[in-house]
């Protein structure tokens, strides 16, 4: 095989071909023909001195070994982008760049901005929600806003907040069930889950509740699972079930009347959420202001 590192436009090729299995979808992603995809992606086989793809009936594919090399190849074309993006940030006119866990932002951070707003007029944010972490260096950029673990790869954090869980529900469930009341009823009632994900096993559920206060768990299947915190408190709030509610996000509701905190009884999230950065971005004084007010929000 080649030692030399393949051309550019070949990998690029690659990539878009791999991704959405298609020579004709590359072609319009990437602005060329197909016949060009093609041609690339040989060039690639030539310099490579494997075979990267296989029919799969009328379709070319990625062959099995093409597949492990794609996906490398994937994250590397993506750290690129980032990059890229990144780039564009800084070009641009924006004050302070936030990225954050999606319901974090929206239902904990979006609500308390605008206080920061009114003492710092004519400040502009950008708010940018993924469940992606970005990369460390990133940082000097921008703060990160995130949950447990994944803050120690930056390289400041501060805990913003320890968080606790309780059930609730809408005020149209719970005059349809009024024994929701009643702890020991809520293993018979309908309810809603929230599933981030096996790096997230530790995350209560309602059964977690429900063993907490010595009750036997659900005794049928969630209504649905939602892997978004904000979207099973929307599903609660429509009236579908029970759900364990974090406080930090489920305030609002709670305040409006959209939902109703069922029980006085909680569970504690296993880690904090946190605040993270970068050594450099502190040289600004918006971003130093944004991080002295989002450390004061959180005592509050």
């Amino acid at each position: 095989m080649n030692s030399k590192l393949p051309p550019l436009r070949a990998l690029q090729a690659f990539e878009s071909f791999g991704r959405h299995s298609s020579v004709r979808a590359a072609a319009q992603e990437l602005g060329v023909t197909p016949g060009a995809i093609s041609q690339q992606l040989k060039l690639l086989e030539e310099h490579l001195q494997t075979p990267l793809t296989v029919k799969d009936g009328r379709r070319a594919a990625l062959s099995p070994k093409a597949k492990s090399f794609h996906a490398v190849v994937s994250i590397g074309f993506e750290k690129l982008r980032k990059a890229q993006a990144l780039l564009a940030q800084q070009n641009s006119e924006l004050d302070i760049n936030v990225s954050g866990l999606p319901t974090l932002l929206m239902k904990w951070l979006h609500p308390k901005l605008h206080s920061f707003e009114a003492s710092n007029e004519g400040v502009s944010i950008r708010l940018e929600a993924t469940h992606d972490e970005p990369e460390p260096e990133f940082l000097d950029h921008m703060f990160r806003l995130t949950y447990g673990a994944a803050s120690e790869r930056f390289p400041h954090a501060r805990a913003l907040f320890h968080d606790v869980c309780f059930p609730v529900c809408s005020p149209e469930f719970l005059r349809k069930n009024p024994e929701a009341l009643e702890p020991s009823n809520l293993s018979d009632m309908p309810w809603i889950d929230i599933d981030w994900g096996p790096s997230f096993s530790s995350v209560p559920k309602l059964g977690t509740w429900l063993e907490a206060q010595g009750f036997p768990p659900p005794k049928r299947k969630p209504v649905s699972i939602h892997s978004l915190s904000s979207s099973a408190l929307e599903a609660a709030a429509s009236g579908k079930g029970v759900v364990l509610a974090q406080l930090s996000f489920a305030s609002v509701d709670l305040e409006l009347g959209r939902l109703i905190r069922i029980s006085q009884y909680s569970v504690e999230m296993p880690e904090p959420y946190y605040i993270c950065w970068g050594s450099l971005i502190l040289e600004h004084d918006k971003p130093r202001s944004f991080l002295n007010w989002i450390l004061a929000e959180a005592k509050n």
